[in-house]
């Protein structure tokens, strides 16, 4: 087996920017929900470039992604308990098809304690569901992470996802 990562061997294309972004308090570095949630956007800089970002208000977020300056506007995915429910696989094949549709940004947004707002809801290009459970905000960004680079490694092969 050759040395050379999957991500260049397997169709590889430029680098999209994601961003994991929440509404509401400062999240606590004490938990350890943020050192994890960094671990694995760390891990994802081979297919994409990752950052984080917190905002005060669903308002707020919506400014920032209007000041994006990219070909095509940011695609906006709202983590919402009425949104589309996923595997793993067909989380990857989603992004995927971002990426290859040229995609430059994707924003994934854990909401304020009290939802979105429909106008939020209308600008967003999907919103994705982990099931009719709340979470805590610290644990949803976790978990979106986790399947952010559970959907690089499928798509690239890589052995991270074992499909079980």
């Amino acid at each position: 087996m050759s040395d050379i990562p999957a991500y260049r061997v397997v169709g590889y294309s430029p680098p999209m920017d994601l961003t994991l972004a929440h509404v509401g308090a400062r999240l606590s570095r004490e938990e350890g929900y943020e050192q994890l949630t960094a671990r694995y956007l760390r891990r994802c800089s081979p297919y994409a470039q990752c950052q984080s970002e917190a905002f005060r208000s669903e308002q707020a977020l919506l400014e920032w992604l209007e000041r994006q300056h990219c070909r095509t506007p940011a695609a906006l995915v709202l983590l919402d308990s009425r949104g589309k429910e996923m595997s793993s696989e067909a989380f990857a094949d989603w992004l995927g098809r971002q990426r290859d549709a040229g995609a430059q940004h994707i924003v994934f947004a854990v909401g304020p304690a009290d939802g979105w707002s429909p106008a939020t809801h209308l600008r967003a290009a999907l919103l994705l569901s982990f099931g009719k459970m709340t979470m805590a905000h610290a644990l949803a960004r976790l978990v979106i992470a986790e399947q952010i680079y559970r959907a690089f490694t499928i798509l690239t092969g890589h052995p991270y996802h074992s499909g079980h």
